[in-house]
């Protein structure tokens, strides 16, 4: 996938599966948009070290035919899910301090996010709760 590729619900499943986790996806609105939902597509994914990922696409763009093919998005909101409550990643990551979501992310950050997720070790959040700094 390249890396600034917009956002469709399938590439995003695949691009978590890529990354190791289990996912599952909905659609917000189809395309008569008789959906009462907010959003356009939400994907989750969540990791063999119980951490998951909620990406959520709030609104489609429309692309010329040329550069792709049906609505994308460009952006999403990304939420960090721990024990399915959303949480914050411990300190020293750039992303989810402070806050359990990331907003207006594009594809690009969107990989640095999965990356670091996937990778952390669960018991730093134990370790950074018995210190005090989570």
């Amino acid at each position: 996938m390249s890396t600034d590729q917009p956002m469709t619900e399938e590439n995003l499943q695949v691009l978590l599966e890529d990354a190791g986790a289990k996912t599952m996806s909905r659609s917000g609105r189809n395309e008569h948009y008789g959906s009462p939902r907010e959003y356009s597509f939400e994907v989750r994914g969540v990791f063999p070290n119980q951490l998951a990922l909620q990406i959520t696409a709030r609104q489609y763009n429309y692309r010329d035919p040329w550069e792709t093919s049906g609505r994308v998005n460009d952006f999403v909101d990304v939420a960090l899910l721990r024990n399915n409550q959303y949480c914050e990643l411990p300190k020293g990551y750039p992303f989810f301090q402070n806050r359990d979501t990331e907003e207006e992310v594009d594809f690009r950050r969107l990989q640095e996010i999965i990356v670091a997720v996937k990778n952390i070790n669960p018991k730093l959040f134990t370790l950074q709760e018995l210190t005090g700094d989570l």
